[in-house]
């Protein structure tokens, strides 16, 4: 029973940890990438690809309007800043809080 407790206590743990929460500017990592390939993810999402492997995604963002092609058409093969989201230990994710082409907000979840 106790090793059940522990880790259900440790399950709850790393699933909180991964949590993002109202990301702001000043706790996102400032990523410059350029974009091989952009694709829909599970759950909506919009997911940017490097060339090296390197994937990041903007949460469920079909549902807020943008669609594949048109994304595609503003970021496919040029370089974008990315404000990638802290989780709540403090450690980087792939969520993009911010994307920019030049000085061109793309998309931002900063109030």
């Amino acid at each position: 029973m106790r090793r059940i407790i522990i880790l259900s206590f440790l399950v709850s743990f790393l699933c909180v940890s991964c949590l993002i929460q109202n990301p702001k500017k000043e706790d996102c990592d400032v990523k410059q990438i350029t974009v091989a390939r952009v694709y829909e993810g599970g759950d909506q999402d919009i997911v940017f690809a490097e060339d090296n492997g390197g994937i990041y995604y903007i949460n469920r963002g079909l549902e807020q309007g943008y669609t594949i092609e048109g994304v595609r058409k503003k970021v496919l093969n040029k370089s974008i800043t990315l404000h990638l989201a802290s989780t709540l230990i403090g450690s980087s994710s792939n969520h993009i809080a911010q994307l920019t082409v030049g000085d061109e907000i793309l998309f931002t979840e900063f109030n």
